[in-house]
This record gives C-alpha cells, sequence and structure tokens, in this order.
C-alpha cells in the first residue's frame, strides 16, 4: 500500500460562491508572500494575487516576496509609488504572526519609509484562527469520508488526525498551531489530533507519526497546515509515503495544501478592510518582541514594530545545518529575540 496523496486541492472543493464587501477606499494593496526557491511555490502566491485582483479591479493588487525569489518588497512598493499612490495596505500572505510578520516584513517598510516618507503604509493582519479556514479543512475532511477517497470505509473514530505546522522560532504562533488543530478536532469525531512541525521546533513530522501510531489507528489523516506548495509541502508527502512503506498496517492519507481557495479570499478580503479601518488588532501579550522591549525598558510595542531597526536576513533550517535539529538547541533559543 502506497500513501494517498492528494496533490490538487481544487479536487476537494466544490460549490463556492464568494460576493465581496465593498472597500470603503480604492487603496493600492501591497501582497507579501514568504517566497520560495520552488518555481511552483512562487507562482502559486502569484497566482493567488491575479486571483484576488480579479475579484476587484477597482484598485491595484501587487504581489512580492520577503525573501528567496523577486519581486523584493522594495519592488513591489516602487511600483505602488510609480503608479501614484500615496497610502498603501499592506498584508503579508502569512499563516500566523512569527518572526517573518513580526519583525521581518516590518524592518522592510522601515526602508520603504526611509525612502518615500510621503508615503503611508498600514500593515494589517496574516490569516491567522478564522472561521473561513476552520470551515475550509472541515469540508475537506468531509469529503475523506466519502468511498471515492475511503475505499475502506474506515470510521473517523479509528483515525487519528495529524497536524503539521510549519514550525516557528516564536512560542506565541507555534501555540496558535496547536490551538487551531483543537479547534479543528472538537467535534470531529476523530479518535485523536496529533500536532507536530516540519522544521524548526518539535516535535518533528517522524515524531508525530509515532505518537500517531500508539493509539493503533487504521488511518492517518496527514493535514499540512500550509497555503501553497514548496521545499517543505513536498517534503511533508515523501516522510508520509516513507511512512506508508514502513507501515502499512495503517492506511496514510495525506492532505494538499490550502491553494487559492474562496474561503481564503474571503478573510483576505477582512484582512484588507481592517487596514482601511484602522482596525488592525494583534495578539501582543505573549509576542516575545514585546516582552523582550518590555524587559529592556522600552515604552510602548506597537505592530509596525520601529524598534526593530536592522534588517536581519536568517538562513533557512531546511536550506543549511538546522540549528534546531535537538529539542534542546530549540529550547534554549525559543524566547530570544534577535
Amino acid at each position: 500500500m502506497t500513501a494517498l496523496i492528494l496533490k490538487d486541492p481544487s479536487t476537494l472543493d466544490t460549490g463556492y460562491r464568494l460576493t465581496l464587501p465593498p472597500l470603503p477606499e480604492q487603496r493600492s494593496l501591497l501582497l507579501i508572500g514568504h517566497g520560495s526557491r520552488d518555481a511552483q511555490g512562487r507562482q502559486n502566491v502569484l497566482d493567488f494575487a491575479a486571483a484576488y485582483q480579479a475579484l476587484d479591479t477597482a484598485r491595484p493588487v501587487i504581489p512580492c516576496f520577503l525573501e528567496l525569489t523577486e519581486p523584493t518588497i522594495q519592488d513591489g512598493v516602487e511600483r505602488c509609488v510609480a503608479e501614484g499612490y500615496t497610502d498603501i495596505s499592506v498584508l503579508p500572505i502569512l499563516l500566523f504572526a512569527a518572526r517573518h510578520n513580526k519583525f521581518d516584513v516590518t524592518n522592510e517598510l522601515d526602508r520603504a519609509r526611509s525612502r518615500h516618507p510621503h508615503v503611508r503604509f498600514h500593515y494589517g493582519r496574516h490569516f491567522g484562527l478564522a472561521p473561513e479556514i476552520l470551515d475550509l479543512w472541515r469540508d475537506r475532511l468531509a469529503q475523506l469520508d466519502h468511498p471515492d477517497h475511503n475505499s475502506r470505509r474506515i470510521k473517523r473514530q479509528d483515525t487519528v488526525l495529524l497536524f503539521v505546522g510549519r514550525g516557528a522560532s516564536d512560542p506565541d504562533a507555534n501555540g496558535d498551531v496547536y490551538k487551531l488543530a483543537r479547534l479543528l478536532w472538537e467535534g470531529s469525531g476523530y479518535n485523536t489530533v496529533e500536532t507536530c512541525f516540519i522544521g524548526i521546533t518539535h516535535p518533528r513530522l517522524e515524531e508525530g507519526f509515532r505518537r500517531s501510531r500508539l493509539y493503533q489507528p487504521k488511518r492517518i489523516i496527514v493535514l499540512p497546515y500550509f497555503l501553497f506548495t514548496g521545499v517543505l509541502m513536498k517534503k511533508i508527502q515523501a516522510i508520509a509515503a516513507q511512512q506508508q512503506l514502513l507501515f502499512p498496517e495503517t492506511e496514510i492519507v495525506c492532505l494538499p495544501e490550502m491553494g487559492i481557495h474562496p474561503q481564503l479570499m474571503a478573510v483576505m478580503r477582512r484582512r484588507e478592510i481592517e487596514t482601511q479601518l484602522g482596525t488592525v488588532a494583534m495578539n501582543c501579550e505573549l509576542c516575545k518582541f514585546r516582552l523582550s522591549a518590555n524587559k529592556s525598558g522600552e515604552s510602548g510595542h506597537h505592530h509596525d514594530h520601529h524598534h526593530h531597526a536592522d534588517h536581519h536576513h536568517h538562513a533557512h533550517p531546511h536550506l543549511s545545518e538546522d540549528p534546531y535539529a535537538e529539542p534542546d538547541k530549540y529550547h534554549d533559543r525559543a524566547w530570544q529575540v534577535p
């Protein structure tokens, strides 16, 4: 038996109609993706931006990337300015508020402000914990109950849900992964949910499989909590296939990334409106950047993070030696800030 890897998100999504609320202003929108060395992953972000633009062509939607590929954030800003915009909404195409959202993107915006002091940047929220995203995954999981994807008619009580996050060096973001996994499991009927990560923090995916097998399930559903494909998404699929070969008695199903989905477009619209109404709100109580600022005596904490002045371009663990390979190494560094 080989692991069932459902690679095309569009095959699992049907019947959605989307009506977007109107924008208060026709302000340019800068969409910032993480960036990937994987050409398909990069194209997914560009396609997502194009699909979002197509829903409302009254203002430009400009895609760019934080790192690893182009156009850069600075390129995107220059394009908005060249089109005559002095108010720019900025949205990170990121699932959780970790270092990239709190630190790296904001530093890039500070650089842009220094070159264009007349331009106002309105930085919005990441996707976060949104009901539309829960509905998206519930719909996909429901389709896995259908005989087309469950030929052995395995019941949910005989199934373990294995929720896989990207992993961050920000404990606050990692905690949100666990919260979302729990919200998805509540009332689902699955035996249990195990939460793990593909990089940086722990437990890693292989440990997630080991823990899942302790319940002796007939089926393990791997839910990679990713927006788009890329190096890490493909790594998850490869590990799932390997686990299926090692443990053929347990069926393994690997869901695809979220992809370009109407539910995500609905969340994106709400985030864009927040930037225009000035109602952006982020969790700050357990943000390690805020805690560090308080300890050092800095007054106040704002999520445009002006107090972080230097851009720090860090190597990705999956592209070089993993500095967090052992749990002890992660724990030693988890609450440190740049």
